[in-house]
């Protein structure tokens, strides 16, 4: 018992002996951005010493675990907050904080799913780091610019720009859903 407690003692610090700087760096991104989307997402009435404890644990988690349940467990939590901090603390809902909390929530989600295909002892090439960024932030200007469009559709006229607003979602919805099945046939 005691030489099994040892050696998956060694095994631990050869394998924090092992790490690489890159994946502990996308991780401590991981970390970051969860965390700030958490913090966007609730209330500031909500700001406890005991609560922002209790976030950065959820923050923490899918940086730790990348391939488990955690990435979709912060996003969970972050949605909850935004529920809680517009329906709960009556906070207006604004086309920024809306944008942000998205962006954040889809950037957690890539960079976890960079993480879970990195060893933590990988060396990793800069160009994949950085056309894996560039192409996350090419979707979150795409949908911030979409999204913004179809606030001001939305805003135009009183019943008419509520109805072009959503007729222009699904018709954007559908789209991307082809292009999705197209890209998947064509591989």
């Amino acid at each position: 018992m005691v030489g099994q407690a040892v050696e998956r003692g060694r095994a631990l610090r050869v394998a924090v002996n092992r790490v690489s700087l890159t994946p502990l760096l996308l991780r401590a991104g991981i970390f970051a951005v969860v965390l700030a989307g958490l913090l966007l997402a609730y209330p500031v009435e909500m700001f406890t010493a005991r609560s922002l404890l209790a976030w950065a644990v959820v923050a923490l988690l899918p940086a730790v675990g990348p391939r488990r349940v955690w990435p979709t467990f912060a996003a969970l939590v972050t949605v909850g907050g935004w529920v809680v901090a517009s329906a709960g603390y009556d906070r207006s809902i604004t086309l920024w904080r809306l944008l942000a909390v998205a962006a954040l929530l889809y950037l957690g989600h890539t960079l976890c799913a960079l993480a879970a295909l990195l060893p933590y002892d990988g060396v990793v090439d800069p160009n994949l780091l950085v056309s894996w960024l560039t192409r996350a932030g090419a979707v979150v200007l795409a949908a911030s610019v979409v999204g913004v469009v179809l606030a001001w559709l939305g805003e135009i006229g009183t019943d008419d720009g509520f109805q072009a607003a959503t007729v222009a979602g699904l018709l954007v919805a559908v789209g991307l859903s082809g292009l999705l099945g197209w890209l998947l046939r064509r591989r």
